[in-house]
């Protein structure tokens, strides 16, 4: 019988890649609390009008990438391929939205079927963040410094960039719009079969396209900036003279579109040049009408997401030491007639000791073989119960000399020495 194995493009996440993704998301919950963010729960299936009628139907995620399916009803459902959409719809359907401030975080898998690559897979993580009832442009940069303020704590401004732009109003694009497609229409012939199509239903898509002979020819296309009126300038200016105060360097990128049909104003998106093509680790923007789009009423709004596997993958490439691995005890008895004390003795360090790990090994083994196993689990000491009652302490990186103490003296050391050890 054929070994299975999981589909291709959703990857396993294992020790001790795990740790890194703990260690990762636990700094991700402690900015968000620090920024007034909180968490929202958000399912995995939505109704599939959500994404088309949020996304847009011309979208590469629309056309080409969403999980789509039918279930016994009869009723379109897709897996959901980004956050924002099922925030919204969740805002909504609540009453959380209309004259409200609100600030939400959210993390989990989202779906799209394209072909796997280094830090893009089919079924990839995102943390997203999410603020409404907030024009000012003061969130738009309060998001782009708290995902300053992560590459700090990981160690990787050095390796990203920030890029950013704007997308005006829907009234701007569209004066944009009928000057992009007479330049394009004027270049028709060397259009590929995408941007044709494109040219009649959404044209600022072709400014997206990866096509290299594309990518030459949009550096001659029309500047959007040419369409803002005085107001989409004001925001956009003010972002900038925000980011330089808080000293977070910056790109102006007038190329910058983003995939997504309903931005408008602000985007940016953070890129590497450590991953290959697929350079964006965390991107966003504004989105002012997509609440009163999906049914609300008119509410500012802004966001971003960050993926979990490139900001992971970046961070190991850049050397990463694994910060998160918890201190461990390794605990064990020479003969089973102590296996009821080890428990008893192992239950009440974890209650003294909580955030370090006491790994038991059950199965009985010589003494050297005990601490072989210690050694290879990577603990930092190895405590082995010996036939006499006593606790043999053995420090296995190089914390000291090997010694033997009574009950009482364990748990003397553990509150004193090894506290003092964990909990500077």
């Amino acid at each position: 019988m054929a070994t299975l194995q999981a589909v291709r493009g959703m990857n396993d996440i294992l020790p001790p890649q795990s740790s890194a993704w703990q260690y990762l998301l636990q700094q991700l919950m402690q900015l968000t609390s620090q920024y007034g963010y909180q968490e929202i729960k958000l399912p995995i299936v939505e109704m599939t009008e959500l994404f088309r009628r949020s996304i847009g139907d011309v979208t590469d995620i629309v056309e080409k990438e969403m999980y789509v399916f039918q279930d016994r009803n009869g009723d379109s459902l897709a897996l959901r391929p980004e956050g924002t959409a099922g925030c919204v719809r969740a805002g909504i359907e609540h009453g959380l939205l209309y004259h409200q401030q609100q600030k939400f975080w959210y993390q989990g898998p989202m779906f799209r079927h394209e072909r796997p690559q280094k830090g893009r897979y089919r079924q990839f993580h995102h943390v997203g963040l999410e603020a409404f009832g907030l024009q000012s442009a003061a969130i738009d940069v309060e998001l782009m410094a708290l995902a300053y303020r992560l590459w700090q704590i990981l160690g990787v401004t050095d390796a990203v960039t920030l890029q950013l732009n704007s997308l005006g109003t829907v009234e701007e694009r569209a004066i944009y719009r009928q000057k992009l497609v007479a330049f394009y229409q004027t270049h028709s012939h060397a259009l590929d079969e995408d941007s044709v199509r494109r040219l009649e239903t959404n044209p600022l898509r072709i400014l997206d396209s990866k096509n290299p002979l594309l990518i030459e020819l949009n550096q001659k296309a029309p500047l959007l900036s040419e369409c803002l009126g005085a107001e989409s300038r004001a925001h956009i200016d003010s972002v900038c003279e925000q980011l330089q105060a808080l000293a977070i360097p910056y790109i102006f990128n007038e190329r910058l579109v983003r995939g997504l049909d309903y931005y408008t104003h602000t985007v940016f998106e953070w890129v590497t040049s450590a991953l290959g093509a697929q350079g964006t680790i965390c991107a966003g923007g504004r989105y002012d009408g997509l609440v009163q789009q999906l049914g609300g009423k008119a509410t500012p709004a802004v966001g971003m997401a960050l993926g979990m596997e490139r900001v992971i993958t970046l961070w190991q490439e850049q050397g990463y030491v694994k910060q998160s691995q918890e201190s461990c005890i390794f605990v064990a008895s020479l003969t089973d007639t102590a296996d009821a004390r080890l428990m008893r003795l192992v239950e009440h360090w974890r209650t003294l000791m909580p955030r370090t790990c006491f790994w038991v090994d059950a199965e009985h083994a010589s003494l050297s073989t005990l601490l072989k196993r210690a050694d290879k689990r990577g603990a930092d000491y190895a405590f082995i119960i010996q036939a006499t009652g006593d606790i043999l302490c053995k420090p296995l990186r190089g914390q000291g000399e090997q010694q033997q103490w009574p009950e009482d003296a364990v748990h003397h050391w553990l509150q004193e020495t090894w506290a003092q050890s964990i909990y500077p």
